[in-house]
């Protein structure tokens, strides 16, 4: 059995494909998605509602507070059990979601070329980032390894560290390492393959359904909760512009500018990650029986 892999840009419909999925080949959804994960971040995180889901079972929404941080490994940690089990029942994982990063976590067993461990260098590498914070450490890596880096979130703290181990204790890079990423196990990924003008459409229609749906009222109740400025749920796209713009009393429509640019900066480096994924299969939009059809010939295969 093999699972379904989601992904693609923001706003190029997803979730619904997904749930579409799920229904037609007998799975569950596991979400792979950095905001979906926070309790409260609904409007600005186009949370599927209930009856979005159709009564399709969905994975890893809601399991963090939004004081919290949550990295990679946090996601691996609770997600990977999930598809585990999800498998043992028999039937279809479908892993739904933009965040590249949570993606691989979940497709790949990292490689490290059997470098052993090193506790005092590791040790070193974890107190630079206590001291001089994530950004920092993720900055020390991108000199001495561009590669890694590039494919590394600043959040993941433990596999930035291990990459520095590594090239500390070699004098190369991990990313020259043979063995690579590993699959954990069979899948076969789609994505659609939006026109660049007709995704823009898409983001724009988003952000204004945001909007008049109350994203503003939504992150003013997430502060006044206590959810601090700059809690990493707080830097997510739509959330980081409502609060710098209700900082500087700008008006709605240039809010709406400003998430619309941030976003399509957004989905072309979801894109070109997206590009790299083996086995991604790119959809021509169109009806959602069409595609399935081209997912069910592709899946069986």
């Amino acid at each position: 059995m093999k699972a379904l892999v989601i992904c693609g840009a923001t706003a190029s419909g997803k979730t619904a494909l997904a749930v579409a999925c799920a229904k037609r080949f007998g799975g569950e959804v596991v979400s792979c998605d950095a905001l979906l994960v926070y309790r409260g971040l609904d409007i600005g995180t186009a949370k599927p509602s209930e009856e979005e889901r159709e009564g399709v079972v969905h994975h890893l929404i809601d399991v963090a507070d939004p004081r919290e941080n949550f990295s990679v490994h946090d996601f691996e940690r609770l997600a990977l059990p999930v598809v585990e089990d999800i498998f043992a029942r028999g039937k279809v994982p479908v892993l739904c979601g933009g965040t590249g990063f949570y993606l691989n976590a979940l497709l790949f067993r990292s490689g490290f070329g059997g470098v052993a461990a090193d506790c005092g260098v590791r040790e070193k590498y974890q107190a630079y980032a206590c001291e001089h914070g994530k950004e920092a450490l993720h900055a020390l890596l991108r000199e001495r390894d561009a590669e890694s880096a590039e494919k590394l979130h600043p959040n993941d703290v433990r596999r930035v560290v291990r990459a520095l181990e590594i090239y500390e204790l070699t004098g190369k890079k991990k990313s020259e390492q043979t063995d690579g990423m590993t699959p954990r196990f069979p899948y076969a990924a789609f994505a659609f393959d939006y026109p660049r003008e007709e995704l823009y459409a898409r983001i724009a229609r988003r952000t204004q359904a945001m909007l008049e749906r109350g994203l503003v009222e939504e992150v003013k109740g997430l502060l006044a909760a206590g959810v601090p400025q700059d809690a990493q749920c707080m830097q997510g796209i739509g959330y980081k512009e409502v609060i710098q713009c209700l900082k500087n009393d700008d008006s709605q429509s240039t809010m709406s500018d400003i998430i619309q640019k941030n976003t399509r900066n957004y989905a072309k480096r979801q894109l070109t990650f997206f590009k790299k994924l083996p086995q991604l299969h790119w959809l021509t939009p169109s009806d959602m029986r069409t595609a399935l059809k081209e997912i069910e010939r592709i899946y069986d295969c």
